[in-house]
């Protein structure tokens, strides 16, 4: 049976691992044991970007492609678990997902509007925090707009002392 090598982030979406050659193996194996050992999150993301960004430009790819690397955004990923877990950024939540959606998955607020049957006025307050969907309104508002909620488990804290 082939088991299929995989990194869950933050949000338990899969980054497959399987497409890795030998060095970028060693290369995330060097991210993951500097991470482990908690450093400041500043100093985190002062070496993993200038080592991801010259690894990638040293094998000829441009900024574009390496930010679609799967070792960049496992990178991307090890760095935000820093920052939260130091509390220099707080955990994306529901808001930051639906702004994501609206902002990369259609062409205009107006068009994820016209799709989800929200108001601009009710997206605009939706996502700056002043007023809350109801579950049911959330759930029915993506699901015309071709979405759905998901439930994910959290990550378990860690337990000290």
């Amino acid at each position: 049976m082939k088991v299929v090598s995989v990194y869950l982030d933050f949000d338990g979406i899969a980054i497959s691992l399987e497409g890795l050659d030998a060095e970028e193996r060693r290369l995330l194996g060097r991210l993951e044991r500097r991470a482990r050992t908690h450093p400041d999150w500043c100093d985190f993301d002062n070496y993993w970007m200038p080592a991801v960004v010259e690894f990638y430009h040293a094998r000829g790819l441009s900024r574009r492609q390496t930010i679609q690397t799967s070792i960049y955004r496992i990178a991307q990923d090890l760095s935000a678990r820093l920052g939260i877990a130091q509390r220099m950024v707080r955990a994306p939540d529901y808001l930051d997902q639906l702004e994501d959606l609206v902002l990369n998955q259609f062409p205009s607020r107006r068009a994820f509007c016209k799709a989800s049957g929200l108001s601009e006025v009710t997206l605009d307050d939706v996502l700056a925090g002043r007023v809350d969907l109801s579950l049911r309104s959330l759930h029915k508002a993506l699901e015309r707009a071709g979405y759905r909620l998901r439930i994910l488990p959290a990550e378990r804290a860690k337990r000290t002392g």
